[in-house]
């Protein structure tokens, strides 16, 4: 099928996002800039859209309904680790089944009032033992986020609560950096919990106190918590810090650069860490199928004087508000990355194509010829869209003015872009085109994408991204499984997109136990062949280096 043989006006078509209210302001600036446009619900239809994103979980309808061009940004049930409570009944269960060696990266909790009594007999058990000296404590609701409402105490007659709570020995050895506490917020993003995906951002954000670290006084949460929410506010906040410098944060590449310039070994610190964000959502695998949905979390990551790392909590929404300009520099990233990771790139180039096809006196060339590396390997996709070539993000929205320019609209910064066409949009225009009676001229190019296919052929890493729009036969199954997220020559993720990486599955082993219900019990033999080859010298070596980072 020939290029000109379909109006221009009829092949761009943008993407088309919904918020909820409360919904961070940067989501929309991200997505704005990408050139999609919002979703208006007096000009569109109901399914009108291909990214529904918001604060609070979605209902089980919204799961039921999901259309195949769409995606939620919530699984059913993730808060299963998000609420503290709930966190550390799983954990205690997998340290339980799989032995507390592997399950020791997070304190033991106490849910109270239910637990008043163990609490009180730990408590009093320490109290009573000659020579130990008495440990500290850090009570949390386990309802509320950014540092809200928590305790740090050493004596039990200081304990006061008026909800459910949990109580854990609080880690009074952190790794400080010129006397400041610090942790870490990583991001990790979950594109399937069947079979489970995770992948873990290379860039974060290093949230130190605002005052330098002091048991002495337990009661100044300016000295305890790193929470920007609560630190902004302290008199310290915007003054210049000696070693940290003003505000609050660092990112993790000049945190790693800090390490490495003491001889510390921070690619071992991060496999660590990694194991960490598989064992933590290894304890609630497998949540509820659902299809077309990822979920964005925020750990957090406390590093202690012996450069152990500590589980503190996993955050739902993790903060995506721009206090200052690290948080602008690593989270627009993180949020174009989490768009190229969920596979709206083949439709990003789509847009970007046509431009050049105009740009060029629309010369007749055959659909199946343009940009070899995507038609082979999205054939699904084209057979919509009619993709020939992926371009990166950053060339999308010079791309889209001009296309603009070129049909005679003007570029305006309006939040709804394409309100020309309010009702023909890329899902749209997929619904009429698999409804569609297929034509011998299709199936032929179908033929043709499946031969080449079986050859072996393997596209470049950067275009392994597959189908975020599913091909026929796909739209013909239960969405189960998540082949759009696959690279079509061998069914394994995309090791790497963008800043994200995979994490899990990490071996051949680790992806057949994943598949068809989750195989924990062989995930963890797997995990503890990691934990094996990080070899103790190494650890030891990294121990040496720990007085010189405390001092400077």
């Amino acid at each position: 099928m020939m290029a000109d043989d379909y109006d221009t006006r009829e092949i761009w078509r943008p993407l088309v996002f919904r918020l909820h209210e409360n919904a961070p302001a940067v989501v929309r600036e991200v997505l704005l800039e990408r050139g999609w446009t919002e979703f208006d619900k007096e000009e569109q239809d109901d399914a009108d859209w291909n990214l529904y994103w918001r604060n609070s979980p979605f209902r089980m309808t919204d799961h039921h309904s999901i259309k195949p061009w769409q995606r939620l940004n919530h699984y059913p049930e993730a808060v299963r680790i998000t609420r503290k409570d709930y966190l550390a009944r799983h954990l205690k269960r997998m340290r339980g089944s799989y032995g507390s060696a592997l399950y020791e990266f997070s304190p033991v909790a106490f849910i109270m009032p239910n637990d008043y009594i163990k609490f009180i007999s730990e408590y009093s058990k320490e109290r009573q033992s000659r020579g130990r000296r008495s440990s500290y404590w850090i009570c949390k609701p386990v309802g509320l986020s950014r540092g809200r409402g928590i305790l740090i105490f050493q004596d039990i007659k200081d304990l006061v609560y008026d909800c459910t709570v949990i109580v854990q020995k609080y880690i009074s050895n952190p790794l400080l950096i010129s006397g400041y506490k610090l942790d870490l917020r990583l991001y990790v993003c979950v594109t399937s919990f069947c079979p489970l995906t995770i992948y873990t951002y290379e860039e974060g954000l290093v949230r130190f106190a605002t005052e330098k670290f002091d048991l002495g006084s337990l009661d100044n949460v300016y000295a305890h918590l790193t929470n920007t929410s609560i630190n902004k506010y302290g008199a310290s906040y915007e003054k210049y810090k000696e070693g940290i410098g003003c505000g609050s944060k660092w990112t993790f590449s000049k945190f790693r650069s800090y390490l490495r310039i003491f001889g510390v070994d921070d690619m071992l610190l991060w496999q660590k860490i990694n194991n960490i964000v598989i064992l933590t959502l290894l304890a609630v695998t497998p949540l509820p199928v659902a299809s077309n949905c990822f979920e964005l979390f925020g750990f957090d990551i406390l590093i202690d004087e012996k450069f152990k790392p500590w589980l503190l909590e996993v955050n739902y929404n993790p903060a995506l508000r721009l206090d200052c300009s690290t948080d602008d520099t690593v989270k627009r990233k993180l949020l174009h990355d989490i768009v190229e990771l969920l596979n709206y790139r083949q439709i990003d180039a789509f847009r970007q194509n046509q431009v050049a096809g105009t740009k060029a006196g629309r010369r007749r060339v055959p659909w199946s010829t343009a940009g070899g590396s995507a038609t082979r390997e999205a054939s699904g996709l084209l057979t919509c869209q009619k993709v020939a070539k992926c371009t990166s993000a950053s060339s999308v929205q010079p791309a889209l003015q001009a296309a603009r320019v070129s049909t005679g609209k003007v570029a305006t910064p309006s939040k709804k872009t394409a309100k020309a066409y309010p009702r023909k949009t890329l899902t749209s225009q997929m619904r009429e085109r698999m409804n569609m009676p297929k034509t011998p001229s299709s199936e032929k190019a179908e033929a043709k994408n499946k031969q080449l296919q079986g050859a072996g052929y393997s596209p470049h890493k950067s275009d392994q991204l597959s189908h975020w729009l599913p091909t026929p036969d796909f739209c013909k199954c239960k969405l189960t499984t998540r082949p759009y997220f696959l690279s079509d020559k061998d069914q394994r993720p995309i090791p790497r997109v963008g800043d994200f990486v995979l994490i899990f599955p990490f071996n051949e082993a680790a992806l057949r136990a994943s598949k068809d219900g989750t195989d924990v019990k062989s995930i963890i033999k797997e995990i503890n062949k990691l934990v094996s080859k990080q070899l103790p010298s190494k650890e030891q070596n990294t121990k040496k280096k720990v007085g010189c980072l405390t001092s400077v």
